[in-house]
């Protein structure tokens, strides 16, 4: 196993640069280009993307929809609050929970769940801990968690949005994500209507962004990270898409990591040469980092990652480390936003 210090992929932000509220319109943010045969970067806005696209090429979208995963409870007996952050659907009663404090969830603990504009509140209980520190609760009445539930923006975004729908993509269609896939949060509906009349076809995956895409990697050595594994679902229409692209040698653009994972970990199952996709659903935990031969990706639009984060990591192993290095002091320079709610790049 190659070993890569998870030191390599750390760099200093002032919190100046982080991205506390969207854009507007959404795509009004800064576009950076990457081209990595010449190594020249470009700036430019979302709007303009058209003009660095041609006719012809398939570009991939995840329709995953963020639901309200963020939890308040109270331990019974207890005044102190619980954050908790719906993971993962075990089945209709059980959900596997991230619990803050969770030392206090200990089995058998009996909570209450509560939103203080809601009248309505559900109990819990705390059925097991798992290896990874997650909780899995049973709660009495599991459907009425969209209504008690809140969006669970990432710790560093301080304040509420004031449009909720700001943290979803306009294509969001299949609610599953506990973050959102955030290279989408800059198309329009008007964009992507122009993408489709200058003949870029546009294809709809899903992926489920859970724990795996923004859990830390805390291990020295990043290659002994856990990747958690993320559910995702490809369709008959868009396998189809895909492989005809791929037999007409057309350029694949994927809108995100979590594209990209999907991609290459469907691409990596198939048996064939030229890859052949299979529709299907399944759950991937496909951690790419620098040395990793991509198989289906030939451009990718991201946002600018969290220091040693997964993402970074993705974004280094398909950019290359010295011009994602240079893009991310240009950013800087350029006062760039970073992070969800921030501003993208393309890398082609």
């Amino acid at each position: 196993m190659n070993k890569f210090n998870t030191d390599d992929f750390d760099y200093i932000l002032p919190k100046k640069f982080i991205a506390q509220k969207p854009v507007e319109p959404r795509d009004h943010s800064k576009l950076m280009i990457l081209d990595r045969q010449s190594k020249e970067i470009d700036h430019s806005y979302f709007y303009n993307l058209p003009n660095y696209l041609n006719k012809g090429d398939l570009l991939i979208l995840n329709n995953t929809r963020v639901i309200p995963a963020k939890l308040t409870g109270k331990i019974e007996g207890k005044k102190s609050n619980i954050e908790i952050l719906l993971l993962e659907k075990i089945n209709k009663n059980y959900w596997k929970v991230l619990a803050k404090p969770g030392k206090k969830l200990k089995p058998g603990t009996k909570l209450s769940i509560y939103k203080e504009s809601e009248l309505n509140q559900i109990n819990a209980k705390v059925d097991s801990i798992e290896e990874d520190g997650s909780r899995i609760l049973f709660f009495s009445e599991p459907e009425l968690l969209s209504k008690i539930g809140d969006m669970p923006l990432p710790p560093y975004i301080k304040n509420k949005l004031e449009n909720q729908e700001r943290y979803q993509t306009v294509y969001s269609k299949i609610n599953g994500s506990i973050a959102a896939p955030t290279a989408g949060l800059h198309f329009t509906p008007t964009l992507i209507s122009n993408l489709i009349s200058m003949g870029i076809e546009i294809v709809y995956i899903t992926l489920h962004v859970g724990w795996g895409t923004f859990n830390p990697v805390k291990e020295t050595n990043a290659s002994n990270h856990l990747m958690h594994e993320e559910y995702w679902n490809l369709t008959n229409d868009s396998s189809s898409k895909i492989n005809e692209a791929i037999k007409n040698k057309r350029r694949i653009i994927a809108v995100g990591t979590t594209c990209t994972r999907l991609l290459e970990h469907v691409a990596s199952k198939s048996k064939s040469s030229p890859v052949l996709f299979q529709p299907g659903s399944g759950k991937t935990s496909l951690f790419i980092l620098p040395g990793y031969k991509f198989l289906i990706t030939d451009s990718l639009i991201t946002n600018f990652h969290l220091p040693k984060s997964t993402l970074l990591m993705l974004t280094e192993a398909f950019t290359g480390k010295t011009l994602i290095n240079k893009a991310y002091e240009q950013a800087k320079i350029n006062n760039y936003r970073f992070y969800s709610l921030g501003d993208s790049m393309l890398i082609i």
